[in-house]
């Protein structure tokens, strides 16, 4: 798939979430059988539009810090400095809705994929907003998005021995919660 700001124009382009003053534009970009999610700064209002070439910046890092973890989507095409694409991993944001609904497993497999991405050196820090974590394939497998709020340390660096293992507590509270939701506990 070839992405440009055209793409966005184009039939296969689906606009998930409009910009606003504080959030990039989101967009479902289809080609063919590729799908690709498109997080959009441009028409962000000023202030989120004069940070977000850093912001764009920021998130990528994490993203590729975390490349081929399994429960992350790769990193697809850098449009520009406000614009990244990410892989489309369709699945159901987290909520009350999915109890009884996702494999028993799925909490262990959430825990271990957050596990195995603060062993790479990022926290995330979102993962209680429920549309940070999806369930895939049916209730499966865990898919951790937006890396807008993420921390990165260079692994085995004193950030990452010091500072990471203080804030991955916020990461696990998250799969607390989560696993209570799931099993229908407030």
């Amino acid at each position: 798939m070839s992405l440009s700001r055209r793409s966005l124009c184009g039939p296969g382009a689906l606009r998930i979430r409009a910009a606003s003053a504080r959030k990039p534009a989101l967009w479902r970009v289809q080609e063919g059988d590729d799908c690709v999610v498109v997080k959009d700064f441009a028409e962000s209002g000023l202030v989120a539009r004069w940070l977000g070439a850093w912001l764009v910046q920021r998130e990528l890092r994490a993203y590729r810090q975390l490349e081929g973890h399994p429960a992350v989507p790769r990193v697809r095409a850098v449009i520009d400095s406000l614009a990244f694409a990410v892989e489309y991993r369709p699945g159901e944001v987290m909520g009350t809705g999915l109890a009884g609904r996702v494999s028993p497993d799925f909490v262990t497999a959430l825990r271990q994929a957050v596990r195995e991405m603060h062993a790479r050196g990022v926290v995330h820090l979102d993962l209680r907003h429920r549309s940070n974590v999806l369930a895939e394939g049916g209730g499966q497998r865990p898919v951790l998005i937006d890396f807008a709020s993420a921390l990165c340390f260079r692994p085995r660096s004193t950030g990452a021995r010091v500072v990471l293992p203080l804030l991955a507590w916020i990461d696990l509270l998250a799969v607390d919660k989560w696993e209570r939701q799931l099993r229908g506990i407030r």
